[in-house]
């Protein structure tokens, strides 16, 4: 039986300009260009979320993919969420973010639906992110994972979703135009 090639970081690192990738475990998952709806969300989330954190003089950072989180202590894990919430701003550096953000949105594509809901909704919860949003623009859904009290729910893009680390001041009301 053949063995597959762990991967790491360095792997990431030596692809061509251009192209981009996950790493779960050793593991390469190569990332389709996102389309325009996916943008359209990502855009607004983004500026949303930031615009709250500027507002309230918050110590949180908001960033966009693409930009590198190293989940685990280790060189097996590097992955872009399309949003991550760090409050703990040591976690920082030029390079990315190493440990968990406190909040990763993830916005499901055709090609990523069974990492988002499965691979890294296990690697989230155990590397110790607090709130993890699966936005899916297919079935007009957001699932809202609050690991910290357990408490999972689906709520549709037309309804104002309160996020969990910030106890619920603030809400979200998805928009993909």
């Amino acid at each position: 039986m053949e063995q597959k090639k762990q991967y790491t970081v360095d792997d990431i690192y030596a692809l061509p300009d251009g192209v981009r990738a996950e790493l779960i475990d050793g593991e390469m998952y190569m990332m389709a260009p996102p389309g325009l709806t996916h943008q359209n969300i990502s855009a607004f989330l983004h500026n949303t979320i930031y615009s709250y954190i500027h507002s309230k003089h918050g110590e949180c950072v908001a960033l966009a993919a693409p930009f590198a989180v190293f989940l685990n202590d280790d060189d097996q894990t590097y992955v872009e969420p399309d949003i991550s919430v760090i409050c703990d701003k040591s976690k920082l550096d030029e390079k990315g973010c190493h440990g968990a953000p406190d909040w990763v949105i993830e916005i499901v594509s055709q090609s990523s639906r069974s990492r988002d809901y499965l691979t890294k909704l296990f690697k989230y919860q155990t590397a110790g992110v607090r709130e993890y949003w699966i936005v899916d623009p297919i079935s007009n859904q957001v699932i809202v994972y609050q690991f910290e009290t357990g408490n999972v729910a689906s709520y549709p893009f037309a309804d104002e979703i309160p996020v969990g680390i910030y106890d619920g001041d603030l809400r979200l009301q998805i928009k993909t135009e």
